[in-house]
């Protein structure tokens, strides 16, 4: 039985879709909580004031890591197309995105959530 082990493009091409359902979840429901504004501002204050907790966040950084890596892979995708030698460096370049990514990743999560009391 053969079975498919994905390489470094299956996992970028999951995880360039999920990151971009996952951003447009956010969008949907920003668009919900900003509509609330016409129903009144009681309503509008208290959907508003869920966000202040914790947890919300952390989902912050995770939409931050969900925009940052979708923009980075798509860096990427723009240089494995147009880039004459890009196809045959495909995994390096995937590698250098997932530094450059961790490299961003961690101080901005870092500054993020420092001010959040658990």
């Amino acid at each position: 039985m053969m079975i498919y082990r994905g390489k470094e493009g299956q996992w970028s091409w999951i995880f360039h879709r999920v990151t971009g359902l996952g951003v447009l979840l956010f969008l949907l429901i920003h668009i919900i909580d900003t509509m609330l504004v016409g129903w009144g501002p009681d309503l509008y204050n208290k959907v508003i004031e869920i966000y202040r907790h914790p947890v919300f966040a952390v989902g912050e950084v995770g939409l931050f890591a969900a925009v940052l890596y979708h923009a980075l892979n798509g860096i990427r995708i723009i240089l494995v197309d147009f880039w004459p030698d890009g196809a045959r460096h495909h995994k390096t370049l995937f590698y250098g995105e997932m530094v450059l990514f961790v490299v961003i990743m961690v101080p901005v999560a870092f500054l993020m959530l420092s001010h959040i009391h658990f």
